[in-house]
């Protein structure tokens, strides 16, 4: 097993409160890790159909079962034991109670009725280029994590990411999508997710996306927030601060497994992403992912912003830190270039601010400072100031 960054968050906060709910997508590794740092925790699992009626029909005698440490795996089956444990964490001060789940709205929903300052929640996405990198994976070139993506099945178990990502995707849709929304045709929402995938990084223009969908602008935004529930894309906000009225207020889509797209995208070997034209967007995914799993392991739900006015002007990915901005450009070159810094000098002048926050990451393998900012190697993230404050 490859050792997680969240362990340590998560020990903590099940020092401070009585239920922990860590949620993520299907197979980020959320089992193993709560049954690795709970050892003595007695483990159910809420997908057992026969486990499942007990808990739906009889939650006092089922909870009744569990009066010392327990795990309750894929507890969005269940949602009606949550006003029960809500009632026994009021009433019995040494119950402790883990939940997992991989439907982000359906928990979400049900902990603001019920327990709400109750529960610490956490997010465990699939690994970080940095755990893989601890856990004995260092790859050569960019190209493999983008294509293999980076569940932890796939490097434990020697999984090929062409048996493993078709079957997950055809499992989330069967189960995951259905238990969150009646969707009649699946294979119009397949498509939808494919064409989801050829607009990754891009701004997000939901009559387009419906007109090649078939499908309403309303239904596009439901279909979008099923798979945000799900974990499987996100949307990236353009920054607030509004230096002049001429910026973009359309949001930027992206996956949060760059392997998921490949499959989506159907390449079929990581050979294949070298003269793709998703490239730049698959290598912009990944980084904006290790950003993202860098905030989520350390208790922190945020993502990082994008800034873009109406002359296409505009700054990949600005990560914020207290006051302070860290503007980062992504390009999946593996030569370095000083127009790489265009956006970026741009940046500096309309908010006055100094190259030593301004980076670009690129694809090549060695960092280098410069008077215009850092060129930082896509295996080198730790280099950005952002990274550092940890």
């Amino acid at each position: 097993m490859i050792e997680r960054a969240l362990q340590k968050k998560l020990i903590d906060l099940s020092e401070k409160f009585q239920v922990v709910t860590l949620t993520g997508p299907r197979q980020s590794g959320k089992t193993t890790l709560v049954k690795s740092i709970f050892p003595s925790y007695s483990y159910v699992s809420l997908e057992e159909p026969d486990i499942r009626q007990f808990a739906l029909t009889d939650p006092r005698g089922f909870l009744s079962n569990y009066p010392d440490g327990v795990i309750f795996d894929e507890i969005q089956h269940t949602p009606d034991l949550f006003s029960y444990i809500q009632t026994i964490v009021d009433t019995e001060r040494d119950r402790k109670f883990i939940l997992t789940g991989s439907s982000n709205f359906l928990l979400m929903e049900k902990i603001s009725q019920t327990l709400a300052g109750r529960t610490g929640i956490l997010h465990l996405l699939p690994l970080s280029l940095f755990e893989l990198e601890n856990g004995g994976y260092r790859f050569e070139k960019y190209e493999t994590p983008i294509y293999a993506g980076q569940y932890p099945r796939i490097y434990d178990r020697n999984i090929s990411p062409n048996d493993f990502f078709p079957s997950y995707i055809q499992t989330y849709v069967e189960r995951d999508v259905r238990l969150m929304k009646n969707i009649g045709d699946i294979n119009s929402f397949i498509q939808f997710i494919q064409l989801c995938a050829g607009r990754t990084g891009q701004l997000l223009n939901y009559s387009s996306l419906a007109n090649d969908a078939g499908i309403s602008p309303n239904t596009v935004k439901s279909w979008i927030s099923i798979l945000e529930a799900s974990y499987i894309v996100y949307r990236v906000q353009p920054y607030h601060k509004n230096f002049n009225k001429r910026l973009v207020k359309q949001q930027k889509l992206y996956f949060h497994d760059t392997g998921i797209a490949c499959a989506l995208l159907r390449i079929q070997d990581e050979r294949q992403i070298g003269t793709h034209y998703m490239k730049g967007a698959l290598f912009e995914n990944l980084i904006i992912n290790e950003f993202i799993k860098y905030n989520f392991n350390k208790g922190n739900r945020q993502y990082p912003y994008f800034w873009q006015d109406n002359h296409g002007r505009e700054v990949d990915c600005l990560l914020e830190d207290g006051d302070e901005l860290s503007a980062i450009e992504m390009k999946s070159a593996k030569t370095i270039d000083n127009s790489f810094f265009d956006n970026l000098k741009f940046w500096y002048d309309l908010t006055n601010t100094s190259p030593d926050n301004g980076y670009v990451v690129y694809g090549g393998e060695k960092s280098y400072q410069t008077n215009l900012g850092t060129y930082v190697s896509w295996n080198d993230l730790k280099r950005i100031k952002f990274i550092q404050n940890d």
